[in-house]
């Protein structure tokens, strides 16, 4: 009984976790039409910021204390991302594709290398943070304090995110500026400001699932295309461009994840790939695509 609540919260976690990737990912391809590759070393970039701002800040205040500086990891890479939608993407977004795709791909490999300038090619910890919360008793299973709440902002983060796009003034300009660009922008909406912002949003949740997890797992140079795989698994089973897809997405790569690792590890890929698989047979653009 408690090997089963163990694996019922890990999957919970995993789905929080997934869900911050690949709800930013989902985000910007439903708003802009960009499959954004540098993504995942966004996360990354999250990862490194908040094991530095732990370094600078670990003397000065308790370690439960640090939990505070989430945000503020998170608030940087959305920052970057603010910048890179004007400067880099805007001027391609009359061209084919390709060309979106060639310079995500080019700013993947950029913050790739920025990250190993500035924080060097040694993994980083900031286990401190995730030590400081102890372990809870639950139905008689410990279980990580911390990871609780990874898995409660995971949440929160889906409840604050719907309720931003569905039911906010802000949110009714962008399902527009979706679904028909150049009747939004005759509408009087202001279309540039919509994409940095979508794409500020998208970049946001990225750096916050690389500041939530980095105290469980470290940081460590590579982590980002990993997290960029099963954030691509995730929204191809439930659809690129819908948020309910991305956190149907995630809980079923979580779970699939979580039994695979209990009872054949050697397949854990296999099979996530192999679900995404008869996915894109079945219904190619995902379970919970939109027309």
């Amino acid at each position: 009984m408690s090997t089963l609540i163990v694996q019922s919260l890990n999957a919970l976690l995993n789905t929080a976790f997934l869900f911050l990737i690949a709800g930013g990912l989902s985000l910007v391809y439903g708003v802009m039409r960009i499959v954004n590759l540098a993504h995942g070393n966004l996360y990354m970039l999250g990862a490194f910021a908040m094991v530095g701002m732990v370094g600078v800040a670990g003397g000065a205040v308790p370690p439960a204390a640090l939990i505070a500086l989430l945000p503020f990891a998170a608030l940087v890479v959305a920052l970057i991302g603010a910048a890179v939608e004007p400067t880099l993407l805007r001027p391609l977004y009359a061209r084919a594709e390709e060309y979106q795709l060639l310079m995500t791909f080019g700013l993947l490999l950029i913050l790739e290398d920025v990250t190993k300038l500035v924080w060097g090619p040694t993994p980083l910890s900031a286990s401190t943070l995730w030590s400081a919360f102890g372990t809870l008793t639950i139905l008689g299973s410990d279980y990580p304090t911390y990871n609780l709440l990874v898995i409660a902002i995971g949440l929160g983060a889906a409840a604050l995110l719907w309720a931003f796009v569905y039911r906010t003034r802000f949110g009714v300009m962008l399902r527009a500026t979706s679904q028909n660009r150049r009747m939004a922008q005759a509408l009087g909406i202001n279309v540039q400001s919509v994409y940095v912002l979508a794409f500020a949003i998208g970049c946001l949740m990225a750096g916050l699932a690389g500041a939530v997890i980095v105290p469980i797992q470290g940081a460590v140079l590579g982590m980002g295309v990993d997290a960029l795989v099963l954030a691509f698994v995730v929204v191809v089973i439930g659809g690129l461009g819908s948020l309910e897809g991305a956190l149907a997405g995630a809980f079923i790569v979580a779970v699939v994840r979580t039994l695979a690792i209990t009872f054949f590890p050697e397949l854990e890929l296999a099979v996530l790939y192999l679900i995404a698989a008869l996915v894109l047979v079945t219904r190619p653009a995902g379970l919970f695509s939109r027309s």
